[in-house]
Order: structure tokens, then sequence, then C-alpha cells
């Protein structure tokens, strides 16, 4: 029998039923389309209930797992990378350690401060230059290290200051210059005074 002539069939079937003289206490008096029909609803049943409570909550726990062994799969390479890499690694610490230290030593002590000061001086007087004042500011905290500003006022010609800003930037410590201010002096034609913030650095010692 072809699925047309069943299918025609069970709709002969359907339209010969009435409901309301079937007697529903007694399911082996039912006509054989109902007990199929109530057969497919609740297989249909059983699959959406065991869907929902089953496999849905065993689908989401995959979906979860799946996500858990991405991040530990990238945080596996990123490990293997860093153990195969592990010398080179060190060698760059070592390296940045050596770099470290060797500014550190490049840092004043509270006791060459003064000398700065003197090789400051000394520039100045050798490349002409009038010293009008040399001020230590207060020290300024910072995180690693501590400031030494020092306002410095010279007056002399434009080559003479340039070359004055050339000698502190050669001096074997590490100091900065800031805030440059240039103005003319009054009666002198050519003559310049120069105001500057020279900033050195010592190591703050946590000790």
């Amino acid at each position: 029998m072809s699925i047309a002539d069943r299918l025609t069939e069970w709709r002969d079937a359907a339209a010969e039923i009435e409901l309301d003289q079937v007697d529903w206490e007694q399911p082996g008096t039912w006509p054989k389309l109902v007990k199929v029909v109530l057969m497919v609803l609740a297989v249909v049943l059983a699959l959406g209930l065991g869907y929902f409570f089953v496999v849905k909550a065993k689908v989401d726990e995959l979906n979860s797992h799946q996500g858990q062994e991405a991040a530990l799969r990238q945080e596996y390479q990123t490990k293997a990378f860093e153990a195969a890499n592990l010398d080179a690694l060190r060698d760059q610490m070592t390296e940045m350690n050596q770099m470290f230290g060797a500014l550190v030593s490049q840092l004043p002590s509270d006791t060459e401060v003064p000398g700065l000061l003197e090789d400051i001086t000394a520039i100045a007087s050798t490349n002409g230059l009038e010293i009008n004042s040399q001020t230590l500011q207060e020290e300024v905290l910072q995180e690693f290290y501590v400031e030494l500003p020092i306002d410095i006022v010279v007056t002399g010609t434009y080559h003479d200051l340039g070359a004055f800003v050339s000698g502190i930037a050669g001096l074997p410590r590490i100091v900065t210059l800031h805030d440059f201010e240039i103005l003319p002096v009054e009666d002198r034609p050519g003559i310049l005074q120069m105001s500057i913030v020279a900033k050195t650095y010592r190591y703050k010692d946590e000790g």
C-alpha cells in the first residue's frame, strides 16, 4: 500500500470517528487511528521533555567545556612558548638589570650635588657666560627616584648659550633641561639672558 493510499485510509477513518462516542475509560475500544495519534503525541511529548530536561542541559555543559578547552589551549600555548624561550627571557632579564644598574649609577647621591653645581658653573664660565643665579629647589619625589631641580639664570651670546646647553648634556651624570626662556638684555646688543631649569636625579633609597 502506497503512502497516498495510507493517508486516504486514515482520512476516511478520521471522518468516521465521533469523539463524543469514544469511551476514554476503555483504551482497548479506541479506534486504531486514535491510538496511533495518541501514541505519536506521546512520543513527541517524551522527546520534547527529554530534550529540554536532559539533552539541552548536556549541550550547554558541552559548550561550556568547549569554551574552557579553548581557554586552556591558549594558556598552554602561552606557557609552552615561555618555557621554550625561558633561557632567552632570563638573558633579557639579566640585561635589563644591568641596564637599570647602569642608569642608577648615573644618578648622583646627595653628596655629589655640590660637585654637580660646580660642574655647571665651570661649563658656564668656559663658554664665556655670566652666571646670574644658580638655585637648588626642593626635591620632587617620584616612584623610583627623586628629582633635584636647579634654577639657572645665565647671560651671554646666542652661540655661548648653545655651547652651555651642549656642555650640560654631555655631563656623565643624568641632567635634563626644561622651561627655557631667552630674553634680550637691554643696552647690551647681541647679549641674551637665559632662564632654564636643570633637573638631575638620584635613586630613591627605600631603606
